[in-house]
């Protein structure tokens, strides 16, 4: 079923309205379950963009690319639910930072909005590094039992 979202009074060259994804669409296409989509929902890391006649939830290709991005958060680098929320809040802050700063030549009210985003950008700065030093850990163990296990086997050749 394609749905579209509405128009509302269309420009003669405007683009065709975006095509919305149901739940399984875009759990198909990303690899997720459909449980994983409402639980990021329920949480609050996700809104749907709309929802159905049917109240079946509906993503636009923001959604979708959010979901992309918590998906690799999670699964690639290895954050919780709690910190991938604190990156997803700090990202809307940034941008919403981001249109602050142009529509203002105060320099005061510059000066708040650089500092806010210089203490996001810290802590993400710190979350980030501690998730390094872990790895870095980790890797270091895997290491040291990659050589554990070398040094056997170079045992057993002498013992030829």
């Amino acid at each position: 079923m394609t749905v579209l979202r509405p128009a509302t009074d269309p420009e003669p060259d405007a683009a065709p309205p975006e095509r919305l994804l149901r739940i399984n669409e875009v759990a198909a296409e990303l690899g997720l379950t459909t449980r994983s989509i409402r639980y990021y929902e329920e949480v609050g890391l996700l809104a749907p963009a709309a929802r159905s006649d049917g109240d079946y939830r509906l993503y636009d290709p923001s959604d979708i690319d959010r979901l992309r991005f918590i998906k690799r958060l999670r699964d690639d680098a290895g954050f919780s639910l709690a910190q991938i929320g604190q990156m997803l809040e700090d990202e809307a802050a940034r941008v919403h930072n981001r249109e602050r700063l142009a529509h203002t030549t105060d320099p005061a009210e510059r000066r708040v909005y650089l500092t806010e985003a210089e203490a996001r950008v810290e802590r993400q700065v710190a979350l980030l590094q501690d998730k390094a030093g872990s790895l870095a850990a980790m890797i270091a163990d895997a290491e040291a039992r990659l050589m554990r296990i070398r040094a056997g086997i170079a045992d057993l050749e002498d013992d030829r």
